[in-house]
Order: C-alpha cells, then structure tokens, then sequence
C-alpha cells in the first residue's frame, strides 16, 4: 500500500470520526429540544391546570356564600301533615316566633345533623323560638334519617312542594327542585322577618339563634 493510499483511508477514517461525532452531537441537541419542550408543555400545562383549579374553588366559594333578606310581608299560610301523623297549620303558632328550616331532606346527612345540632341548644327554647323543619318527603322516606341521627323534632312533609315554593326556597340548594338549606323567621304576628340560605349546607346554631333574635 502506497503512502498516498494510507493517507486517503486515515483521512476517509477521520472524516467518518468526524461525520460520526456531530451526528451525535445533533442526535443530542435534538433531543435535549424536544425535552426543554416537554418541559414547556409541562410547564405551561400545571399553570393552565392550577388556572382552572383556581377558578372552580372560586366558583364554588362564591356559589356557597350565605345569603340573605330581611325583607317583610305577611307569611305565607300553610297547613301541613306530620311525622307524628298530625298536622300542623302556621296559624297554630300565631302569638309566637316560628323558625322555618326548609331543607333537602332525605339523603342528606348535613341537613338532619344540622336539626340534630339545633335540639342540642337550649338557647332556641329559652327565646321562645320554635324551629318547625320542613321536607319534601314522606314520612317513610325522611324517618329513617331521623333515627340515624337521633333528631326528635316532629319533620313537616311538603311532599307537593307548595309551601316550599311559597317560600322562595326551590333550586337555592344542589337541586333544582328541591329546597336548599334556608331558614325563615316569622314574628308572633305571623309576619316574615328574615330569610336565610345556605348553601354550605350548614350554620352554627349559635350564630342561627343569634340571626332570628336579632331581627324579632
């Protein structure tokens, strides 16, 4: 093999070497590329995520904010059918303040345990306030809860719905039509004072007493 020969197959070798060499170096920076730009979509993806996260818990809080009127007109009349198989009319407690809970009912747990919650405060009875809770069910189907939770208050059954819409309370809740979670104070004189919705599905006895007490 001739000198020239050995140079040309040293420098074919070497141009190989070299061709080999950015060929990986290309392979490398192409796919660091396509990495940054995973991490981009990464990036930009957790923003958009956090972004609409950001926006449901807003939604949400704004969607589950009490509230409430104080407006004043002459209670609606009613008279309604009992758990205790009796009924009861509004006008019974004509000469007393009378707190209305209107509430989902059956299947709602945060519902009975707020009326279980309320028997517990004395404070209720002292004022002189009676809580009537009201429900669109039957008494086959709101018993039940009762006894889960150990609630003795008589449950009025609006199984029609009437009064509940009478009183503004239908889709103020999860569900269109049903009540929501409210409470409607009506004076000795049978006049209606105030009106509470909660869609957090849950108030203080405490701070409930002290909302009717103010406003009587």
């Amino acid at each position: 093999m001739t000198t020239s020969s050995r140079r040309t197959r040293r420098a074919n070798r070497e141009s190989a070497a070299l061709t080999a060499r950015e060929t990986l170096r290309n392979q490398r920076a192409m796919e660091d590329a396509h990495r940054a730009r995973w991490r981009l979509v990464s990036r930009v993806a957790t923003v958009v995520v956090l972004v609409v996260i950001a926006g449901l818990v807003t939604v949400g809080l704004l969607n589950s904010r009490a509230t409430d009127s104080s407006v004043s007109r002459q209670a609606p009349a009613f008279s309604l059918r009992t758990t205790a198989g009796t009924t009861v009319s509004l006008s019974d407690y004509r000469g007393k303040p009378v707190l209305l809970y209107f509430n989902e009912g059956a299947g709602c747990g945060s519902c009975t345990q707020q009326m279980a919650e309320i028997e517990k405060d004395p404070g209720f009875a002292k004022a002189g306030i009676r809580v009537l809770p009201i429900v669109m069910n039957t008494k086959e189907q709101i018993q039940p809860d009762l006894d889960q939770f150990g609630v003795r208050s008589t449950y009025l059954l609006d199984e029609g719905g009437s009064v509940s819409k009478a009183y503004g309370t239908l889709g103020t809740g999860m569900h269109e039509g049903l009540p929501g979670h409210g409470f409607v104070l009506i004076d000795a004189s049978g006049v209606q004072r105030w009106q509470g919705d909660y869609p957090s599905m849950w108030i203080a006895p405490a701070q409930l007493l002290k909302e009717a007490k103010s406003r009587l």
